[in-house]
């Protein structure tokens, strides 16, 4: 890309307040990377929307207000535009063989990597919009998209993270498939292990369209031509990200995935292309004492994977 236009960006922060699956370090998280897109890439504060829920936020991390405020983005997005969407909170895997992946906001409507895919598929032509998931099970959420490292394309030289027993608090950023259907079903009074029926109940038009579109036309959606995605996952889509001491200090709370990144951007002043990124942030989290086996990827193109994180100059 040979000239950079607006930078924009969709920061969603969701500690799940006052719920038995509470997180605590989600708003530290993205309040953390505005700072960073602010003054280390030049995004302009007017250009990031960032949603939270905390007590009195006029916009909720909802299903429905997530993907508005990133169609919204999409919408002004032109060519030569940076768009860049950060989710910190728990995610999931659904389907009969477990092989889809959602991020969870705050009422349960699941966005699923088909939705992302839709999302990425609308972005113009010559801009490119990087996702950063710290999510458990948030490999390959954008579908489809080609993957650089993870579990297929194991970096050379770096050796395998162990899981290690901390004193610090750790949570992973997971719900059981058990405790959502038990959720769902309090809320439809339907008795069903199929959470797509439940969607549908609850959320109508508004459900992803994982549960609205019979495979034929989801079959559909995949990419046809190489598109700008790239993907950051906080972990493979076998494996958990964890949420770090909350119960200590929620003000230093944080999730392991964005604390890596942060650490690495923060020791490296130089631009780093998201291959760079992402292989320093694994070697942050495997000398971290406090946090159990988590492996960042990487899904791109092959053109995405050495082009520098957000077209930092």
């Amino acid at each position: 890309m040979e000239k950079v236009g607006k930078k924009l960006a969709v920061l969603v922060g969701c500690n799940y307040e006052n719920t038995h699956y509470r997180l605590h370090g989600c708003h530290n998280d993205v309040l953390a990377m505005r700072d960073v897109l602010v003054n280390r890439f030049g995004f302009d504060s007017q250009h990031i929307e960032l949603l939270m829920d905390k007590p009195g936020s006029s916009v909720m991390p909802t299903g429905v207000n997530i993907k508005k405020v990133l169609n919204k983005m999409i919408d002004q997005a032109e060519t030569g535009d940076v768009l860049y969407f950060h989710f910190s909170g728990h995610g999931t895997l659904i389907g009969k063989k477990k092989q889809d992946e959602a991020i969870i906001p705050l009422d349960f409507n699941y966005i699923t990597n088909v939705d992302i895919r839709k999302i990425v598929n609308r972005v113009p032509e010559g801009a490119t919009i990087t996702i950063l998931s710290d999510s458990c099970h948030s490999g390959g959420l954008i579908d489809k998209e080609k993957e650089q490292i993870g579990p297929s394309h194991k970096p050379k030289n770096q050796a395998e993270g162990k899981t290690i027993q901390s004193s610090q608090s750790c949570k992973p950023k997971f719900i059981p498939q058990e405790t959502v259907l038990e959720h769902l079903t309090s809320l439809t009074n339907i008795n069903t292990s199929d959470i797509g029926t439940h969607m549908l109940q609850l959320f109508g038009n508004e459900a992803s369209l994982l549960f609205r579109f019979p495979q034929m036309e989801l079959d559909l959606l995949k990419s046809l031509k190489q598109d700008e995605g790239i993907l950051l996952s906080g972990c493979q889509a076998n494996e958990e990200c964890q949420d770090v001491g909350g119960s200590e200090n929620e003000n230093k709370a944080y999730g392991a995935f964005s604390h890596a990144i942060l650490t690495v951007l923060k020791k490296h002043s130089c631009p780093l292309s998201n291959k760079e990124l992402v292989l320093m942030s694994r070697d942050v989290l495997k000398n971290d004492e406090h946090i159990e086996t988590q492996h960042p990827c990487l899904y791109c193109n092959d053109e995405n994977a050495e082009a520098v994180f957000l077209c930092q100059g």
